[in-house]
């Protein structure tokens, strides 16, 4: 087995795409927490540290469930299942590179943003992970982690946690539901042979899959709705969240009706467009010169 990690495996172990998606929410979360003066340098370390937390999950998470991705065809060829990169010296450089990171976080930026990173690693690894191959309850506990990274950022740029670092994170929480149950009915075969009871998996007829997508969905559109209430937004941000809301909802909808691939394809490509569309809106209200 090669302990040498070429680019393409390197890309595969620390999913460069799901690690920039954590670094846009957690750069737009800092920004929202002090857009007049986002203290730059504490805000980059922090960054960089979020993104070497991320980047060590997604390889420590292959290191755990290396049998499982080894029986299912879209991740055999990754490269610890595919025996091409050494479990143990993935394991040893990974945890090293977390404890630094929360390290740096807690000396370079402040001990909230440190505590915050550690418990976004810990509860995916040690949480969400073990519990992927127990019970459909896994994707609502990943859901945390996963919406922890505005929350981070926040922390970094303000050095506390105000009522509109919750709202990120509800928008992220919520909106990781349909978006991973969506995959889970494309690949549902795939994670089947894979041993992970998730929800696609065990609702045969997409009864319940399709609820919990409505379910959250809608929850989506009335947190964004109230947000503003809450001091989070103005009317660009009401009025654009809305109508991304529905739209989403509406993919959702459309999965309710069809329950097949195609339809939890769409519901995919809705929350694909959806994040990147609020976030922008959040930022064009809250920076300076964008949104007044």
């Amino acid at each position: 087995m090669s302990h040498e990690v070429g680019w393409s495996d390197l890309s595969e172990l620390t999913k460069p795409r799901i690690t920039l998606m954590v670094l846009i929410t957690m750069a737009a979360g800092a920004f929202l927490a002090a857009p007049m003066a986002v203290p730059s340098l504490a805000v980059l370390e922090a960054i960089v540290a979020t993104g070497i937390l991320a980047s060590c999950a997604s390889a420590l998470n292959q290191v755990i469930e290396v049998r499982q991705d080894a029986r299912m065809d879209r991740t055999a060829d990754r490269p610890i299942a595919a025996g091409r990169v050494d479990r143990g010296l993935v394991l040893v450089v990974c945890s090293v590179l977390t404890v630094l990171s929360v390290l740096l976080l807690a000396w370079r930026v402040n001990p909230l943003a440190a505590a915050l990173g550690a418990a976004t690693s810990f509860s995916y690894l040690f949480l969400y992970t073990p519990l992927k191959t127990k019970t459909p309850i896994s994707t609502l506990v990943g859901a945390v982690p996963g919406a922890l990274p505005p929350v981070i950022g926040w922390a970094a740029a303000a050095g506390r946690l105000d009522l509109g670092a919750w709202v990120l994170f509800g928008i992220v929480f919520f909106w990781q539901i349909p978006h991973f149950l969506a995959i889970g009915w494309m690949h549902r075969e795939d994670y089947e042979r894979g041993g992970f009871p998730i929800l696609p998996v065990l609702d045969r007829t997409g009864g319940r899959t399709s609820f919990w997508m409505l379910i959250t969905s809608v929850m989506l559109v009335l947190l964004t709705a109230v947000s503003p209430s809450l001091g989070f937004g103005g009317t660009i941000f009401l009025v654009g969240s809305t109508v991304a809301g529905l739209a989403f909802l509406w993919t959702s909808v459309g999965f309710a009706r069809d329950r097949s691939k195609s339809a939890a394809r769409r519901v995919l490509l809705g929350s694909v467009l959806y994040i990147p569309v609020v976030f922008g809106l959040s930022l064009l209200e809250h920076v300076p010169g964008l949104g007044g």
